[in-house]
């Protein structure tokens, strides 16, 4: 179908809809089933089998499963059948890893779909892109992405970016008007809008004509496949660790093996002892715990209404030292109430809080009635009529369509019984101007019942009254001498003073005559008629959560569009504030080179009446003086700041879809706590990966080192193969997974922020390892001769308590891990999942043991009680040896 080349009505009845009622949920699931979900065919994921043949393609697994083929031919099935199984039992396991990973990232992928605005039942409803069908009615306004392909309806100064699918960078403006002709290409498609591309300016309302493989964007499918698997910093680093331990177990192994054989030991017991040990020096299972590790945390994080869209920023958010927060909705409740109306020198108080439109309005304390007074009639009838926003009642509720700011007019007017609906039969908005960040303002054409026809603005009082040449004062138009700008000017400070915002009025008659194509046009020569001041107070939970982010070592600057008096007052209600702190003005900001802010902007902590392009110089100063920035915004304008900071945070609920994008984290609900929690959340995540890297390292060094001193003081071995793969895939396995889950340490959000560069073996973590790993192989060692030289004729059985030994060390070692500190600063209940992995471990070590039909296939023997003793008095040596000394120095 030529859609293009159709009037609307043409394509309405073509395509089947209705565009005053939309399509109704029966013909949505009848056109879904006939034409599928709105999604572009993703190139086929590995299969189920795929995935678990993948995990014994390691190089060290496949040695064991030669060694393994070896000693089946040899005649030593029962140690092949337990190798095979224990390998198998470990691909299960990292299967599962693998998959709980990959599905967590696949519901990351669906929590941050875009979402539109479609017409469906007579009502505009919030839906997931991918469910839009042919003949859906969809309403899109600047910073929107374009869900389907869609023949336009209606077009309000609209402008969308089109690279993605011409490759043209400027934006390309928008009409309904039917285009006919030969060879029409896709960027002189006016009337249609097309998935993937962005709304840079205005608005409008499309029907869609096009969906899934069936777009503009399906025949290029194959730029948009799945987005590239992300690895974060520390997996790399950790990738890269796994190598060079791999070249180091390698080199143990074989001086394992040449001192094992020259000191006479079996070559194929040697060779299948040096086998398993490389494979237990190795922590395979590393890249998949820190995997899931990463993605249970980042579940946990979406329960804290914050989703990650990209993996690196979970390690980032850890070394975050400054947040840069939009004021407005984040650190306030967004809940714009207009409680003050001034003009001409009066000002009359109104009542009634939130979207409720119950209230008074009262003018010297005594209510007034408003259809008499002509101005506040005025003002509240052009800031209804100069609004995009809409107040719904819902279950005995107010629920806000649109811009807050607009809210509060919208509302301000209910309460003066100035409903839109009814003004709309009075008035006619015949031309719509949108607001934009730059203008500062939004403006509409209106015809009255006579035919005549107005501008009415709204905006940034300071801009309006630049524009405007005269003043409506007591009911009478006056030129906007100097003594009147000074009037205005002094009732915009009074009213920042008391925390409101200020939104003017203007308006200006058009001669019959008078033809108006652009907003320039529109917005000059005003009369100027008053202002209206809203509160949007503070949520209680940003004081506390500004204060624990300072105790963290974490700065926050507030950044704010409202007049500096406003922002000031907010920021000194929530502490932001400091006695000596700076307050810098937008224009300010303008006059400064990126340079000359680097200079003063540590003493910066409210940015005041800004752009968002003003965002990126303050981001660029900030880095250049070494922070980690997190930058919040919500705006296509804010979307470069967003990108360059090092966490860029978009707005979940008032958010557009290039600002999410842009991001890194989106916050579900807007709320400045919620970076907090994030920040903690992601400092957690990075503690926990390094304690299991710390108990995995210690235990692997541990056995590498019990069986290489074994070899040089010409001992017989200490543990066979068997009991060697089973410590790796039990004790160190489940325990490891355990730590990923721990709670965060009391005083995590009381330390400086980490520094990016910081390895992870940093904070004395390396000598931990190497020292509880030497120790754990000692005593495993001394265990294991204690009971060998009392009776040399039972090595089995000194193997066995070796091997229990090595276990209950690495079982206490654990809980010494959750701490920086020691093993007593944490109480080892608050871990249940730890709790139950060590008490899983021990069981099973137990049926190892105490189970005969295993007895043989892992070659140990019960072990006496007394012996018991012996083993958790040496096991618990290494823990408490090294608590004790940190004890006695603290002490000292």
């Amino acid at each position: 179908m030529k859609w293009h080349e159709m009037r609307a009505d043409e394509v309405t009845n073509a395509i089947n809809t209705d565009v005053e009622s939309g399509l109704t949920s029966k013909e949505v699931k009848q056109r879904e089933q006939k034409f599928g979900l709105n999604e572009l065919k993703e190139a086929e994921r590995p299969s189920a089998i795929l995935l678990f043949l993948n995990q014994f393609k390691d190089f060290m697994v496949l040695v064991l499963l030669a060694a393994t083929l070896i000693s089946g031919l040899l005649g030593e099935y029962i140690d092949a059948i337990a190798i095979i199984a224990i390998v198998f039992v470990n691909g299960i396991l990292g299967f599962f890893q693998e998959r709980k990973a990959e599905k967590s990232l696949e519901a990351l992928k669906e929590l941050s779909a875009p979402q539109v605005v479609a017409l469906r039942n007579g009502e505009w409803v919030r839906v997931l892109s991918k469910e839009l069908v042919p003949g859906d009615v969809v309403k899109f306004t600047s910073g929107d992405r374009i869900g389907a392909d869609m023949r336009l309806i209606e077009s309000k100064s609209l402008e969308v970016e089109e690279s993605a699918l011409t490759g043209e960078s400027l934006p390309v403006q928008k009409s309904i008007q039917p285009i006919v002709g030969k060879d029409v290409g896709i960027g002189d498609l006016t009337n249609m809008v097309f998935m993937g591309t962005l709304v840079t300016r205005g608005s409008g309302i499309g029907i869609v004509v096009g969906t899934g493989m069936n777009t503009a964007m399906g025949q290029i499918a194959d730029l948009l496949q799945n987005a590239e698997t992300m690895e974060t910093p520390l997996q790399r680093r950790l990738e890269q660790l796994g190598k060079i331990l791999i070249v180091v177990a390698l080199l143990l192994t074989v001086l394992v093996v040449g001192i094992g054989v020259l000191q006479g030991h079996d070559i194929y017991n040697m060779f299948l002892a040096g086998v398993s040990l490389a494979v237990a020096a190795i922590p395979e299972g590393l890249p998949a715990i820190v995997t899931v590790a990463l993605s249970l945390g980042v579940q946990r994080m979406i329960k804290q209404n914050s989703i990650v869209r990209k993996l690196p920023a979970v390690e980032t958010l850890g070394c975050a030292s400054v947040i840069c927060s939009d004021k407005t909705g984040t650190m306030t409740q967004n809940k714009m109430t207009v409680t003050q109306i001034w003009s001409s020198d009066k000002v009359w108080n109104v009542s009634g809080t939130g979207y409720h439109p119950h209230g008074e309005f009262m003018y010297r304390d005594k209510e007034i009635d408003v259809a008499k007074t002509k101005t506040l009639q005025q003002i509240l009838t052009f800031g209804a009529l100069c609004n995009s926003a809409a107040i719904m009642e819902k279950d005995n509720d107010y629920i806000l369509d649109g811009d807050p700011t607009e809210g509060a007019l919208l509302v301000a007017a209910m309460k003066a019984g100035l409903k839109k609906e009814n003004l709309y039969r009075s008035f006619e908005v015949v031309e719509e101007f949108p607001f934009d960040s730059v203008r500062k303002m939004m403006s509409v054409i209106v015809k009255d019942k006579n035919g005549k026809r107005f501008v009415v603005t709204k905006g940034a009082p300071d801009v309006l009254l630049g524009i405007s040449k005269s003043i409506l004062w007591n009911e009478r138009q006056e030129g906007l001498t100097r003594e009147y700008e000074e009037k205005v000017k002094g009732a915009i400070e009074s009213l920042a003073s008391q925390a409101l915002r200020t939104i003017a009025i203007a308006f200006k008659p058009l001669s019959s005559t008078e033809r108006i194509e652009t907003s320039y046009e529109a917005e000059k020569d005003l009369v100027f008629i008053g202002l209206q001041g809203m509160i949007d107070p503070p949520r209680p939970e940003v004081k506390q959560a500004v204060k624990e982010c300072r105790d963290a070592g974490i700065k926050t600057v507030m950044i704010t569009g409202d007049h500096v008096i406003t922002a000031k007052a907010i920021a000194k209600q929530l502490n932001i504030l400091p006695t000596n702190g700076k307050v810098l003005e937008g224009r300010e900001l303008s006059s400064l080179s990126v340079e000359e802010l680097e200079e003063i902007v540590d003493d910066v902590y409210v940015f005041a009446r800004v752009s968002p392009e003003h965002k990126l110089k303050i981001v660029k100063a900030l880095q250049n003086k070494g922070h980690i920035v997190a930058m919040t915004g919500d705006g296509v304008n804010d979307a470069p700041a967003i990108k360059a900071a090092d966490i860029g945070i978009s707005m979940g609920i008032t958010g557009t879809d290039v600002a999410k994008e842009a991001s890194s984290l989106v916050l579900v609900d807007d709320n400045f706590a919620t970076i907090k929690s994030a920040i903690k959340e992601g400092r957690n995540i990075y503690e926990n990966i390094r304690k299991f890297i710390r108990y995995l390292l210690a235990s692997n060094v541990g056995e590498i080192l019990v069986m290489l001193f074994a070899m040089i003081l010409g001992l017989p071995l200490p543990l066979v193969p068997i009991q060697i793969l089973w410590v790796n895939l039990v004790t160190d396995g489940l325990p490891a997974m355990a730590l990923g889950l721990d709670q965060p340490e009391g005083d995590l959000m009381k330390r400086k922020p980490r520094h990016p560069k910081e390895g992870v073996f940093s904070r004395g973590l390396g000598w931990k390892v190497v020292s509880r790993g030497f120790l754990i192989g000692i005593v495993t060692l001394a265990a294991f001769m204690i009971v060998y030289y009392r009776n040399p004729n039972e090595l089995a059985y000194a193997q066995t308590v070796a091997f229990a030994t090595l276990v209950m060390a690495q079982l206490i070692h654990v809980f010494d891990c959750r701490s920086e500190k020691s093993i007593f600063e944490r109480n080892p209940f608050e871990n249940m999942y730890l709790i139950g992995a060590v008490v899983s471990s021990i069981l099973l070590m137990l049926v190892v043991i105490y189970y005969p039909p295993l007895q043989p296939i892992f070659h140990t023997i019960p072990i006496l009680l007394r012996d018991w003793l012996l083993i958790l008095g040496m096991s618990a040596i290494p823990t408490f040896l090294l608590a004790g000394s940190l004890l006695t120095r603290k002490t000292a």
